[in-house]
């Protein structure tokens, strides 16, 4: 690799490096917000939230990374261009081809790295938030610390706090218990605590009343209680986790035991089928949008006013490469033998990049017609 490669190739890794960081940062904020909301208001920590914003930053990065790719090329393409740095090395004897040795090394890059976040750390990373999700779900400690909301941590089971300290006090607390139908039971009271002896978890109201119905002789007897202790350490264990999502599921266990988690987890093979190998897919992906957002750049000539009609153009073939991946990957899982279709828009993308090349390699192709002398 020459001098000049490596200058461009440092060129796209720094932009490269500068784009992943703010569309990560703005696509964070954006789904952060919902999501510290959610958790906050449910009782969770802010160390809850700050593992669960950590866990989805692969798919987070995964989704943003082409496009951080597309980005870094055109933008220093544009740049070397504009400075005139690629019209200097054209004019030395450099072909298109030749500048684009330091662009695949970049694309190639990108891919190792998307590799390693869509076949390892992603499936990681998405198996460990299913099973903190169920966690808190089945976290009903949390559940009950939510104000004025009517909520119902088993079937059956209503709960509702009209107000709580940030001692842990909780204020107008309404507890109904309609699992056993014959005698249902409903406790209310002025403040309750909840209590963990080691033995469980209680939930201790003062200065209430009980409830309870008879279903069959059609009564109502109530109880003026100083203080009672409602066990709720059964509905703490309610959740557990059920089958995992494609995404969650190890690519090694993809390859290995398809047939196991068909079995296990109830996916169809044409979904594993097009999970796997989109996984892998995504490598071409990197490599075609990095030098797609060269080769289209190169048809251009010299312009102080940059290469905008170019750019336009490479825009509108990276949205082509993605729609054209939506289209293939319903046709995979409805027909697991039609696998290597999800590799067709990177190989398009390089295809349609090295005519773009011998294109610009021949500038008298371009120019042939417009200096034509009709006889």
């Amino acid at each position: 690799m020459s001098r000049f490669d490596g200058y461009f190739l440092r060129q796209m890794l720094v932009l490269f490096g500068f784009f992943t960081l703010v569309l990560v940062g703005v696509f964070w904020i954006t789904r952060s917000v919902s999501l510290f909301d959610r958790l906050i208001s449910g009782g969770q920590s802010m160390m809850v939230f700050l593992e669960f914003t950590a866990l989805t930053l692969p798919t987070l990065i995964q989704t943003v990374m082409p496009m951080a790719v597309f980005a870094a090329a055109v933008y220093a393409t544009n740049r070397l261009s504009r400075e005139s740095e690629l019209t200097v090395m054209l004019a030395t004897g450099s072909s298109p081809w030749r500048l684009a040795r330091g662009v695949f090394a970049f694309g190639l890059i990108a891919g190792l790295m998307m590799a390693v976040i869509t076949v390892f750390l992603r499936p990681a990373s998405v198996e460990q938030l299913e099973q903190r999700q169920a966690e808190v779900a089945g976290d009903v400690t949390a559940q009950l610390l939510n104000e004025g909301e009517f909520l119902h941590p088993a079937p059956g089971v209503t709960v509702y706090i009209g107000r709580v300290d940030l001692d842990g006090t909780l204020h107008e607390v309404f507890v109904s218990d309609r699992r056993e139908r014959e005698t249902p039971v409903s406790y209310s009271s002025a403040t309750a605590y909840l209590v963990n002896d080691g033995n469980g978890i209680h939930l201790v109201m003062v200065d209430g009343v009980a409830l309870r119905m008879n279903a069959a002789g059609q009564t109502l007897s109530s109880t003026l209680f100083e203080d009672a202790s409602y066990d709720i350490t059964d509905l703490t264990n309610g959740t557990e986790m059920g089958r995992r999502s494609i995404g969650a599921i190890p690519t090694l266990e993809l390859i290995r035991n398809p047939e196991e988690v068909i079995r296990v987890d109830g996916h169809s093979l044409g979904r594993l089928t097009d999970e796997l190998h989109r996984r892998f897919s995504w490598i071409g992906i990197c490599v075609a949008v990095a030098l797609v957002g060269y080769a289209t750049l190169t048809l251009g000539s010299f312009s102080r006013f940059g290469l905008w009609p170019q750019i336009s153009v490479a825009f509108l073939i990276l949205v082509l490469l993605e729609g054209i991946r939506g289209f293939l990957s319903p046709l995979v899982v409805k027909d697991p033998a039609m696998w290597m279709l999800l590799y067709l828009p990177g190989l398009f993308g390089i295809f349609l990049s090295g005519l773009f090349l011998a294109v610009s390699g021949r500038p008298l192709i371009r120019r042939n017609g417009r200096h034509r002398v009709p006889a």
